[in-house]
């Protein structure tokens, strides 16, 4: 155990974040769908890099939001800004496990629109947006990284290499669709019981309503959408525990008030975060990554059997639950599902976080 905590510690050391004395660093893959600048995807680092109890061995980048190449560049922009360019940045899956944008618009004329496509979003004027051309980066309004980009594992490889190498430490937070993990789980059987845990921003329950009476898009659990088989893959692998954060994140959202906060703080990248983020959006992936780090945030959750539903149907991409009794049991995993969190604490915590950021 020694051999392992000590080059850990070594490691925080270099990159001047302070760990407790005798206290072994929490360890944390973030996979995320970095679309930027700014919003949930990027601001989901924040909860991570601005703890000093944490180390991030990895962030591991999914199409979703937007195309894998282009969201890899915003992520690695942000880690310059915030002087953590330290931490690898993977590129992992380009295009879902079996969905394609020719699949999704057949199933929108049989059964609807979806509001948000991520990566197949159709081109408009004043967005980038290049469903067709999937290498594509555009010009980044918050600048092209300074640095080429250094060769880089495949996503999928550093995984299933992570938690071997610590086994049963390593927290897997899955703040985008799962395509990474699921081919993590299929590469590696033993990937999934090798983790510590699994927090994953997702599994929206009953929503339909809320598509009617509120933001069609915030009520649309995207990221089983874009890639339901994955998540069918995820939720049904052995996992030592799984958190879901799914419409609890919706009551969350980013102010004028909170942006000008983030800004008092003064560094480059709280500046980079106040002005490109965006009033009224929920911070879904930030809540996801605050949690897997400080659990004590969960005021209230429900355990639950949860898959996806893979029919061809209007349900596609859609999560199910049942209680432990009514399950049909055929491998869906028990969920603690987040059903309230302390709003205030996480907000602290974010605005603290956001000061710990290098200035």
């Amino acid at each position: 155990m020694r051999r392992l905590v000590l080059p850990l510690l070594c490691a925080l050391a270099i990159a001047g974040v302070p760990a407790a004395r005798g206290a072994e660093p929490q360890l944390v893959i973030l996979d995320n769908d970095f679309l930027g600048p700014g919003g949930s995807n990027i601001q989901s680092v924040v909860p991570l890099l601005g703890r000093t109890d944490v180390m991030v061995l990895g962030f591991t980048v999914v199409t979703g939001d937007a195309w894998r190449d282009e969201e890899v560049a915003h992520l690695r922009r942000f880690l310059e800004i915030a002087g953590r360019t330290d931490i690898p940045v993977l590129p992992g899956a380009e295009m879902p496990l079996l969905r394609t944008q020719g699949e999704m618009r057949l199933w929108e004329a049989r059964y609807g629109r979806i509001v948000w496509k991520g990566a197949w979003n159709a081109p408009r004027p004043g967005r980038t947006y290049h469903p067709d051309d999937p290498k594509l980066v555009p010009p980044l309004p918050e600048g092209a990284p300074a640095a080429a980009p250094a060769p880089a594992e495949d996503a999928v490889a550093f995984l299933i290499r992570s938690v071997r190498t610590h086994p049963h430490q390593v927290t897997i937070i899955a703040a985008g669709p799962m395509t990474d993990l699921a081919l993590a789980i299929r590469e590696a059987p033993d990937f999934a019981g090798l983790a510590k845990q699994l927090v994953f921003m997702g599994g929206l329950i009953d929503t339909n309503m809320g598509q009617v009476t509120g933001n069609a898009d915030y009520n649309t659990d995207f990221n089983f959408v874009f890639d339901p088989e994955a998540a069918h893959i995820v939720l049904t692998a052995p996992w030592a525990r799984i958190t879901g954060i799914g419409n609890v994140s919706n009551g969350v959202v980013m102010t004028p008030e909170l942006r000008a906060r983030v800004g008092a703080a003064g560094s480059p990248a709280a500046a980079n975060l106040a002005h490109f983020a965006r009033n009224g959006m929920p911070f879904w992936d930030e809540i996801a990554a605050a949690v897997a780090v400080d659990p004590t945030l969960v005021t209230r959750d429900v355990p639950a059997r949860m898959d996806v539903d893979l029919s061809t149907g209007p349900d596609y991409g859609r999560a199910h639950v049942w209680s432990d009794a009514l399950a049909p049991h055929g491998g869906e995993q028990m969920v603690h599902v987040v059903q309230e969190v302390d709003t205030r604490r996480f907000l602290d915590g974010f605005l603290t976080a956001v000061g710990r950021l290098k200035h």
